[in-house]
């Protein structure tokens, strides 16, 4: 049966509200994931424009990003390896998704190569440390660039780290994708979707190690069909797939409150119908944890508690 193994922490956040937690407040959460069995923790990223989760002196010095009161990064770690859990770490974004298209990224590698050296010097020895979340997405093949940069991102981290897995999270170029009444806003196209991601797994292929694509972009009825077209690419090229279970709702008037359990337990049924054997969630903190300033995100870890139950008991 598939379950949630992994979650997002979403600390720098571009269109959450952020909890203001400190230590004591992240390790309860840290204890909530270890009892739904949440073995793996991938940071989002490391910082959004000015805002960083580390003290980093290439971003505060040449960036201009604002020192953190907190380093972030060590924290997690800490946390991580208190609760024998295993830690992922999240690349810098100038950018929110989707605001790349005027960035010639080839110019900008020089300062993001050097910011992974930074990182690897300060944490890499770190027990926890056992991966990189490389946090740009894409949904189709119109943008190469980025595409080319998971290559050049992927490369660069696992010769820095002794070959460390490297994962990427995209989304899918359906309906939901856009905001709600969006009038470019479009159902799933099928075949441009299997054309492009045969494309971009082509290039990626022997780089990015995994790929949990974002399950919330398309209609409840497109999912099942797409979940199976992810597989078969994914299988095809030789990468390992998990599925991004998204744990908020994109279907209400304002964004975002935690899912409807129903909703959720009919995403990871598809995800399993199609052969996928693991789910990261999007993201535990807010929307899924009995610690959450939503309460219903502690009444959906007891739906999806009392679902994994159940079905160990069947």
């Amino acid at each position: 049966m598939i379950q949630i193994k992994a979650t997002f922490l979403d600390e720098i956040s571009s269109d959450i509200p952020h909890q203001n937690w400190g230590f004591r407040e992240w390790d309860r959460d840290f204890a909530s994931m270890k009892q739904m069995g949440i073995d793996t923790v991938v940071m989002i990223r490391s910082g959004l424009r000015q805002f960083i989760t580390y003290p980093s002196p290439i971003l505060m010095n040449e960036l201009g990003c604002y020192e953190p009161s907190v380093d972030l990064v060590d924290m997690f770690l800490t946390l991580a390896e208190k609760y024998d859990m295993k830690y992922f770490f999240g690349t810098y974004a100038m950018r929110r998704n989707g605001d790349y298209k005027d960035v010639d990224l080839s110019k900008t590698w020089d300062t993001e190569r050097r910011l992974l050296d930074e990182v690897w010097e300060r944490y890499g020895h770190r027990k926890a440390f056992k991966g990189w979340y490389l946090s740009k997405e894409v949904g189709d093949a119109d943008n190469l660039q980025i595409i080319e940069e998971f290559v050049r991102y992927s490369g660069y981290c696992k010769s820095i780290s002794g070959n460390l897995p490297t994962l990427i999270s995209p989304g899918m170029h359906g309906r939901k994708c856009w905001l709600p009444n969006d009038p470019n806003a479009h159902d799933l196209d099928f075949a441009k979707h299997e054309s492009d991601w045969d494309k971009i797994m082509g290039i990626i292929s022997g780089h990015v190690d995994i790929i949990a694509f974002q399950d919330g972009h398309v209609t409840f009825d497109e999912l099942p069909a797409a979940l199976k077209v992810n597989k078969r690419l994914a299988d095809r090229h030789g990468i390992e797939l998990w599925t991004n279970c998204e744990s908020f709702d994109r279907d209400m008037p304002f964004r975002f409150p935690p899912i409807k359990w129903d909703k959720m337990r009919l995403k990871l049924k598809a995800a399993q119908d199609a052969g996928i054997e693991r789910a990261i969630t999007f993201e535990f903190s807010h929307f899924m944890s009995p610690n959450s300033f939503w309460p219903q995100a502690g009444n959906l870890f007891n739906r999806y508690m009392e679902w994994v139950e159940a079905n160990r008991k069947g």
